[in-house]
């Protein structure tokens, strides 16, 4: 078996688990979410009362998608001034090293981590062994269980509306809030941080080692609380990373055990939904469409990003050296370990890279980049990824519908004027935000000046993937892009924001209207959605909204560095 076929055959294992975890967790998510009794009943349910009575919530009532906005919204604006106020006070709190914490948290870099930290985004301007105290990582490691619960309570209040008939209600925020931090990402976080310890994780709050080299330099060898940030950054689909190299540190992931490990924490909870989605709307058939597009799109992804990699560079086979682009991959990884690393965070709404996309061919960027265009609808993000593929779902059901005098409706949900307008609105944030941002980085002197080593397609390339990767609060970036000004830090600031807080009015919005509607019965003119030809239609539609609305930029970058090198 040459390396091809082995890189092949670890990533159909990959996908095999994943599948084989979708029924089981997928089940638990709807019986958490639907108040049954689980496993963890007996213990959490006591807990849950307690904290329901200390902050005065009313289990029992629900919200309508206004208050679950708001409700949502303000607990996202407290938790980002929280943060923010004790980023600026790191210096003065526990375990602050101010010898070796040398990159000062600026006012503009302490909002821009707070922001990005409470949207799930984890873009780091920072190199986090440089900058952040001990303190300074368990504050953005709680961040990551906040904010990742908040984002699973959307999406699953997202289903309860195309599932309900003739409510007025979605649930309740903070009960959704707080069953997805005790019953679903504290047990995994415990169990997910004690393997990865097992595996060669440091968790401890040591000082920094000093070594003398063998040249004679002074080396600092950083550690700390890492394992408990690794899991839950993965499980919450943050990203981020202890060390400024993210993943690729030997001490994030000193192993493909670890590796795998991390990359199903990322993808299986995001999959799993689409079984809570078939079960809580009694359409099992459709949830299993909607995760066979995800799988078809994700393997689609991994066949080119592949190809791309393992091909090389030709100006360096020219020299008759041949073999695949190992520039900027960790040799423990190889080309599978990376490329799958890069497809899984690239749609799954976490940055937790561990290679250097700025190393990446022209194509192989394309890939991570193209999957966060895509809105990260495979996999997605903790909540964020069902809603997304549900929303471009219905949009093509609409297209299709009135293409062939179909009736347009989803499980018996009318798609009217009011819907269609909350999908455009959805449909047309992405490429509103993230292109006038990029226009104004490469027309402005310090749009420009984060160019550090590249300009042209390449330097074009690092500026619209930071701002995609933003929008799509995903957080990696390319190395080439010196983030860390007033003024990227303000803006991927407002694009993550835009990326948490516009998509999720629509799509709440559209849940709470279609949880009003009555339910049509299914005719001969109702167009199926649990069957292959609508697989089909949401492939097709997500393909050419992308192309529609991003493939000049694309053209510009990635694509015309291609045909360069070539």
């Amino acid at each position: 078996m040459d390396q091809a076929q082995a890189s092949a055959a670890g990533y159909v294992v990959f996908l095999l688990i994943v599948l084989s975890l979708v029924a089981p967790v997928g089940t638990y998510l709807a019986k958490v979410f639907a108040g049954e009794r689980v496993w963890l009943s007996a213990i959490l349910e006591p807990v849950e009362r307690v904290v329901y009575r200390i902050g005065g919530v009313d289990p029992k009532k629900e919200q309508d998608w206004k208050a679950y906005l708001f409700s949502f919204i303000a607990f996202s604006l407290a938790g980002t001034l929280a943060i923010y106020a004790l980023l600026r006070c790191q210096q003065w709190m526990p375990f602050y090293d101010a010898k070796n914490l040398t990159t000062p948290m600026s006012p503009d870099l302490a909002m821009n981590t707070a922001v990005s930290f409470q949207t799930t985004s984890t873009w780091q301007a920072y190199g986090g062994e440089t900058t952040m105290s001990y303190i300074s990582q368990m504050t953005l490691t709680a961040s990551n269980f906040m904010a990742g619960a908040s984002g699973l309570a959307i999406g699953i209040a997202f289903i309860r509306g195309l599932s309900r008939d003739r409510s007025d209600t979605l649930g309740n925020f903070w009960v959704d809030l707080m069953r997805a931090v005790l019953y679903v990402l504290l047990p995994l976080s415990i169990i997910g941080a004690a393997i990865l310890i097992a595996l060669g994780v440091p968790m401890n709050f040591l000082p920094y080692t000093e070594v003398t080299t063998l040249e004679g330099a002074r080396q600092l060898i950083a550690q700390g609380p890492v394992a408990s940030l690794e899991i839950i950054k993965n499980l919450g689909t943050n990203g981020g990373g202890f060390f400024s190299v993210n993943a690729a540190h030997p001490f994030e992931t000193p192993n493909n055990a670890a590796n795998l490990l991390n990359l199903l924490a990322i993808a299986v909870l995001p999959a799993a939904l689409t079984r809570t989605f078939g079960i809580m709307t009694n359409r099992r058939k459709d949830g299993w469409v909607l995760f066979g597009v995800m799988v078809v799109l994700f393997a689609a992804g991994l066949a080119i990003c592949d190809k791309a990699e393992r091909g090389g560079n030709p100006h360096i086979s020219a020299l008759h050296v041949s073999g695949s682009n190992m520039e900027g991959k960790e040799a423990r990884f190889g080309v599978s370990g990376s490329v799958l690393a890069a497809i899984t965070t690239s749609n799954g709404a976490t940055g937790s890279t561990n290679s250097a996309p700025d190393s990446y061919t022209p194509i192989g960027v394309l890939v991570p980049l193209s999957n966060m265009l895509l809105g990260e609808m495979v996999f997605g993000g903790l909540g964020t990824g069902i809603y997304s593929i549900v929303l471009v779902a219905v949009l093509g059901l609409f297209i299709c519908g009135l293409m062939v005098g179909r009736t347009p409706d989803y499980l018996g949900k009318t798609i009217g004027k009011h819907e269609i307008q909350l999908i455009v609105l959805y449909t047309l944030a992405a490429p509103f935000c993230v292109l006038l941002l990029t226009a104004l980085a490469v027309v402005t002197g310090p749009g420009v000046a984060g160019l550090t080593t590249n300009d042209g397609p390449h330097g074009f390339t690092e500026i619209i993937f930071a701002f995609t990767s933003s929008f799509a609060n995903n957080g990696q970036s390319m190395g080439g892009l010196s983030a860390n000004s007033a003024f990227y830090n303000i803006t991927t600031a407002i694009a993550m924001m835009a990326g948490r807080f516009l998509l999720a009015v629509p799509a709440l919005a559209l849940a709470g209207a279609f949880a009003k509607q009555g339910r049509r019965p299914f005719t001969m003119g109702t167009l199926p959605s649990d069957g292959l030809m609508f697989g089909v239609i949401i492939v097709s539609t997500v393909i050419l909204l992308t192309l529609l609305s991003f493939f000049p930029a694309l053209a510009l970058g990635p694509i015309v560095e291609h045909y360069r090198l070539h």
